[in-house]
């Protein structure tokens, strides 16, 4: 006897759910294909309903790499609910795999306005970020489409429901603070953080290294997505002897940046003086790894190998 047909828009739904958890994504994609054709026959205005609707359609299109329609059942499952964290996921991925990565990086940031603690969006953004600097040097940012302000009452309305690759904000992390690293910059806090660091790296020239660090401070807190910041600010760091805090600086550098050689060179410096000879002895290996006739590298290398010698 042949099984009955779903016969509600909710049925094809948990039906689609089903098949989408056994790889059956296409069967999947032609289920909800069908719940959002009844749901539309039926006139009745559920936009909650017909966005979940598109937005699991996309994660079918996704697994089964085609990003195009993927982009277009996020893009629809968006217009009819605005800030949906899976539509937006999903889209900032296969625009990703399309190699539209200004596209993509604005959707991730997008989803970081909401909620900063989404694994998935922090560790596409930072991707997006050193590809997009790889790409176009230091002016990237400048090669960006508009990020769209999140409002407050969207963010409320997703900050309590499960998601996938979330990750539950540290407890010590105080309500209503808000930190350079949960705020979007604009392109005039982009222009303002790049005119203070060029302060401090005035500062820097003249010695006065306490006052360059609050210059670059400053430039942090408008835009925290310059790798070369933190490195100067450790550089600073180092001068006043305050090596805990230049450790933390380069760490900082090289999340985003992976190949930032002064950043190496600089948390090696700050490990050696912090009697951490094994990590700086990686930190020099790493950066020779990428410039291996660097001459300070290879100096400080033999200082730290006769350490642990």
């Amino acid at each position: 006897m042949a099984p009955i047909p779903p016969a509600s828009v909710e049925e094809l739904r948990t039906t689609g759910n089903q098949s989408f958890r056994n790889g059956q994504f296409a069967e999947a994609a032609t289920l909800y294909s069908r719940a959002l054709r009844m749901l539309q026959e039926q006139g009745s205005s559920d936009p909650e309903k017909e966005s979940v609707l598109y937005s699991n359609r996309a994660a079918c299109h996704l697994k089964d790499g085609n990003c195009i329609d993927c982009i277009k059942d996020c893009t629809s499952a968006l217009a009819l609910v605005p800030f949906s964290l899976k539509p937006l996921l999903r889209r900032a991925s296969a625009y990703e795999a399309l190699e539209k990565y200004p596209l993509a990086y604005v959707d991730y940031v997008t989803v970081l306005q909401i909620d900063d603690s989404v694994t998935s969006a922090l560790e596409g953004s930072s991707r997006m970020t050193r590809t997009l600097m790889d790409s176009f040097g230091p002016e990237w940012r400048l090669k960006l489409p508009s990020i769209p302000l999140v409002p407050v009452s969207s963010q409320k309305r997703w900050e309590c429901l499960p998601l996938e690759n979330h990750k539950e904000p540290s407890k010590s992390k105080s309500k209503g603070t808000t930190s350079a690293k949960s705020r979007v910059p604009s392109a005039g806090d982009v222009e303002r953080a790049r005119a203070l660091k060029e302060e401090g790296n005035e500062l820097v020239k003249k010695g006065n290294h306490k006052q360059a660090i609050e210059k670059y401070s400053e430039s942090l807190w408008f835009s925290n997505l310059e790798s070369a910041t933190y490195s100067n600010r450790a550089l600073c760091h180092l001068e006043l002897k305050q090596y805990q805090e230049a450790v933390k600086d380069c760490t900082e550098a090289l999340r985003l940046d992976g190949k930032n050689v002064k950043a190496f060179y600089r948390r090696a410096q700050a490990y050696k003086a912090l009697k951490d000879f094994r990590s700086s002895f990686a930190d020099i290996d790493s950066l020779l790894q990428i410039e291996p006739r660097n001459g300070p590298a290879q100096k400080l290398r033999q200082e730290v190998n006769r350490s642990l010698n």
